[in-house]
């Protein structure tokens, strides 16, 4: 405001900003209260403004062809929402309104005797429309500009005499300054930057080009994994590979945040886990029509009108992969090779896992313990379970169960010891089968744990997480179950993936009242308990990980589960050699 209200005529528009108050001028001319010297500066813009015979608004419209660089997101916005002309100077007024206290003072002059300082839509129609204040009303009230938040009206009364303003992430970003749409934040710069695999990073490029190459509204990309970290890094790399960058949101209030994005450069990310048949309407970004990201989990589905859906689910690496990323972020390619052939970790635990890994052998160098990482440091900061995302359905068990505290009989641990081998060895396991087995084979163990209490079945279980060099988790029932129809499985269904991905040992102490059998049915209840019996029989039939159940008796279990077993291991009372040993 100061720079025009100075001194002479402006022979050529210098911004935006000057056809705002150029527009300004004919009101200024009926206004009693206002400075006589500040009419007068006013006319001298709005005659620089339009050049020769040319209006304002073919002035104005021309200007925004070629802008200034000031006024060029302006000018992007205008082009993208379809904004018609006093559209556009309503916002760089509002703009202003909210932040130069001259601005205020002068649009409080023009509305005496009503006490605004922010612009009418009233006062707008007659600046910038004067020729037809009926379609610039209807234009300011409901155009495009409201519709996508751009402008939001404020107050009670007749719609000219309610006032607009900008949001103020939206303004500063106009102005080309750094801003935040509040309940979003852009994904911390640890987890964008783990690698995720070249057959992984060969996917994303894929992807960001069908996301790029759309008519109309772009497609949702739909990120499917149970690693939250590693979920959020796939976005973080599509959206760079767009051109963006990756904003998390985590609220529902998106009114207005559509102009933030596309002036920020900036792809939505929504997290949204689904229930097993569950389906979700893709979150709508009113006037957005750039790509949309969703975080979820591998069951449950997402519709749109309007959209594509494009579905990525990140799995395991294979093997060869696992090396290679170990070795990128150990340095050690003998290690790595080992850590890869007995570990299944995801792309997100093992860059999490190098990360732990290094800094205690910080602070062991600190101690004077220092030396190179080793098998022992990552084995150490595994069996603590940190960054699984489990804690709040399962319970770790920290202790270290060593082969002295198992006291079993010599054909029980020479069983358990089966078990390890089969554990460390169910992803080369396959190699030695049938094509019609390996076609539908899957790298998990399905344990059960049969025998009365007190026998050393959850010890039993300890000590092949330690023997493994696994955090072992213990299911808590009571968090998982829920009287909710279709909660329980929801929790299972969360629990289930990020113990996928985390290679972590599942423990299920009295599993029996988890997966007793079905019967036949008499009341409500009934049939949902069986529908939950399903859900687990199809969930575990496709479940990666490592799974230990233990029960006081085999027969308590639906004949289809048992059947799934991969070991059925039968602990009896101890006997004199035994009970001496204890």
């Amino acid at each position: 405001m100061l720079n025009f209200l100075k001194g002479a005529a402006v022979e050529e528009p210098v911004d935006a900003f000057a056809f705002v108050l150029a527009g300004l001028a004919r009101l200024a001319k009926s206004c009693d209260t206002l400075d006589e010297a500040i009419r007068e500066q006013l006319q001298a813009i709005a005659a620089g403004c339009a050049i020769g015979r040319t209006s304002l608004p073919v002035a104005f419209r021309q200007y925004l062809r070629r802008p200034g660089p000031s006024d060029a997101p302006l000018a992007k916005v205008a082009c993208e929402f379809d904004l018609e002309l006093v559209e556009t100077l309503a916002v760089r007024l509002a703009i202003a309104a909210e932040q130069d206290l001259l601005t205020g003072h002068l649009l409080a002059h023009l509305h005496h005797p009503l006490a605004c300082t922010r612009p009418t839509i009233g006062l707008l129609a007659q600046a910038y429309s004067p020729e037809d204040v009926h379609h610039a009303v209807h234009a300011l009230g409901q155009g495009n500009a409201v519709r996508c938040g751009m402008l939001e009206l404020c107050g009670d009364g007749p719609l000219p005499e309610q006032q607009v303003r900008v949001p103020l992430a939206t303004a500063m970003v106009l102005q080309d300054l750094e801003s935040s749409w509040p309940g979003t934040s852009p994904v911390p710069q640890d987890q964008a930057a783990i690698p995720l695999g070249k057959i992984a990073d060969a996917r994303a490029a894929a992807l960001a080009r069908r996301l790029q190459v759309c008519n109309g509204a772009c497609p949702v990309l739909v990120v499917r994994s149970g690693d939250t970290p590693e979920a959020r890094a796939a976005a973080a790399r599509v959206a760079a590979l767009c051109n963006a960058k990756a904003v998390l949101v985590h609220t529902d209030q998106l009114m207005g945040m559509s102009p933030w994005l596309v002036l920020s450069g900036a792809i939505p990310v929504f997290s949204q886990w689904l229930a097993p048949g569950e389906r979700k309407s893709v979150p709508v970004v009113p006037g957005y029509s750039g790509p949309i990201i969703l975080l979820s989990g591998p069951e449950g589905d997402f519709e749109s009108d309007g959209r594509t859906i494009i579905d990525w689910r990140l799995g395991v690496p294979a093997m060869s992969e696992r090396s290679d990323l170990w070795t990128a972020a150990i340095g050690d390619r003998a290690l790595a090779n080992r850590l890869a052939a007995e570990h299944r970790h995801s792309a997100g635990r093992i860059a999490a896992l190098a990360s732990k890994a290094r800094e205690q052998l910080a602070l062991c160098e600190e101690d004077g313990n220092g030396g190179t990482l080793s098998y022992a440091h990552i084995r150490t900061v595994s069996r603590r379970g940190d960054a699984s995302g489990l804690g709040a359905l399962a319970e770790l068990v920290p202790n270290e169960v060593g082969d002295e505290a198992l006291v079993v009989t010599a054909a029980l641990r020479q069983e358990l010891e089966s078990l390890v081998t089969r554990c460390r060895m169910r992803e080369q396991f396959a190699q030695s089968l049938g094509p019609s087995i390996r076609a539908r084979y899957r790298p998990s163990v399905r344990a059960l744990f049969v025998g009365p209490s007190g026998t050393g079945k959850t010890l039993a279980a300890g000590w092949l997480a330690s023997r493994l060099g696994i955090p072992l988790f213990r299911v808590d029932l009571s968090a998982v179950t829920s009287k909710y129809i279709g909660e329980t499985e929801k929790n299972l269904s969360q629990l289930l993936a990020r113990a996928e991905q985390n290679e972590v040992l599942l423990l299920f102490d009295e599993a029996d009242s988890l997966f007793g059998k079905r019967t036949d049915i008499h009341e409500a209840n009934d049939r949902f308990a069986n529908a939950q019996t399903n859900y687990l029989l199809q969930r575990m039939e496709s479940y990666d990980g490592i799974v230990v159940l233990t029960s006081n008796g085999r027969s308590r279990f639906d004949d289809a589960f048992s059947r799934r077993f991969d070991a059925i291991v039968v602990f009896p009372l101890p006997g004199p050699e035994e009970r001496r040993d204890l």
